[in-house]
């Protein structure tokens, strides 16, 4: 399974009025890179424009990030992508454009808009946090740890 995701759409559903800051743009390849993680699905994250001095570029199979080249639009490159494809049943493409949308369906893609996308990212998140909280390993407490809580509990039954 694999996500096509139009970057900038997706910004433009969670940050408003993100014009095109990096932060938006590095903090969304973090959140993806965790859904990814969590998923085990492939992501590839498609932005406008040209990759900013120093952006992250992650380099694993699973997970791409794409910029289009000078003169194209991320649009084209999403639509090359899905041309590209032999089995695009098990492709995903998020995006809020309807002719992106639309070109995905026809062509045997699942379309899905950012704001259902964005639900599914933060509910995977969401069980990722908590099973690493199930996880975690408290350990033994320190000497100085039974101690204070020794002297509260005395001062506790005192009072």
């Amino acid at each position: 399974m694999a996500y096509l995701i139009d970057g900038n759409n997706l910004l433009g559903h969670i940050y408003a009025g993100y014009h095109r800051d990096p932060a938006h743009r590095s903090t969304l390849v973090r959140k993806l890179q965790a859904f990814q993680r969590q998923t085990r699905t492939r992501v590839i994250l498609v932005f406008d424009g040209t990759a900013p001095e120093g952006f992250p570029r992650p380099d694993k199979e699973k997970f791409s990030v794409l910029f289009p080249p000078p003169g194209e639009s991320a649009d084209s490159l999403i639509v090359d992508y899905i041309e590209s494809r032999t089995d695009r049943r098990r492709l995903f493409v998020v995006s809020s454009d309807r002719e992106i949308r639309a070109i995905a369906r026809e062509a045997g893609a699942t379309a899905v808009r950012c704001d259902e996308f964005y639900r599914e990212m933060k509910k995977a998140l969401r069980e990722s946090r908590e099973a690493r909280e199930m996880d975690k390993d408290e350990g033994a407490a320190s000497a100085l740890e039974v101690t204070l809580w020794t002297e509260a509990f005395a001062r506790k039954k005192s009072s």
